[in-house]
């Protein structure tokens, strides 16, 4: 087994932006960026999906949202300081920053980041959500937001949003 990272490729790059209609039906995808400021941060994302939705005509269907990196999350959560606090925190306790990592050892991993630990945190939260459109909006609770975690930051996050559905 080598000590580097197997990558992989696809035969054609994903385009920035893609469409496709048949009839009612209605499929568009998008690649967006999202610059981070921290090694942990977690970043509302809720305004800027409901903001895609709106875009389309689609009555009924699905929005979906993937992030490309292995150490950079989604998920549905509330938005709220205090909570914020407590997922870093959680996440500090399940999987620790300073803790001895195969990963981060340079006789076993060419990763020079040191963030075995960012990628442990990852396999916890995810990297993408799906949601259900209805009635031409995004269905969510109350409380609920579609949150992003960088988790190996400052970095510029390259996200992509796809829309399925129905006119």
């Amino acid at each position: 087994m080598s000590k580097s990272s197997t990558i992989t490729v696809r035969e054609k790059p994903v385009e920035r932006v893609a469409s496709a209609n048949a009839g009612a039906l209605t499929i568009h995808g998008e690649t967006f960026v999202v610059e981070t400021d921290q090694r942990v941060d977690v970043i509302d994302l809720t305004g800027r999906v409901m903001e895609f939705v709106r875009r389309f005509p689609i009555s009924e269907g699905l929005v979906s949202l993937w992030s490309m990196h292995t150490t950079c999350t989604l998920f549905i959560n509330e938005y709220q300081v205090a909570l914020l606090a407590d997922i870093k925190r959680f996440l500090e306790q399940m999987v620790a920053r300073d803790a001895d990592y195969e990963h981060n050892d340079p006789n076993l991993s060419d990763c020079d980041r040191m963030n075995a630990d960012s990628h442990l945190r990852a396999m916890l939260l995810g990297h993408n959500v799906t949601l259900q459109i209805s009635g031409g909006e995004v269905v969510l609770g109350q409380w609920q937001r579609v949150l992003m975690a960088e988790l190996d930051g400052p970095r510029a996050r390259s996200l992509r949003v796809q829309i399925f559905g129905i006119s």
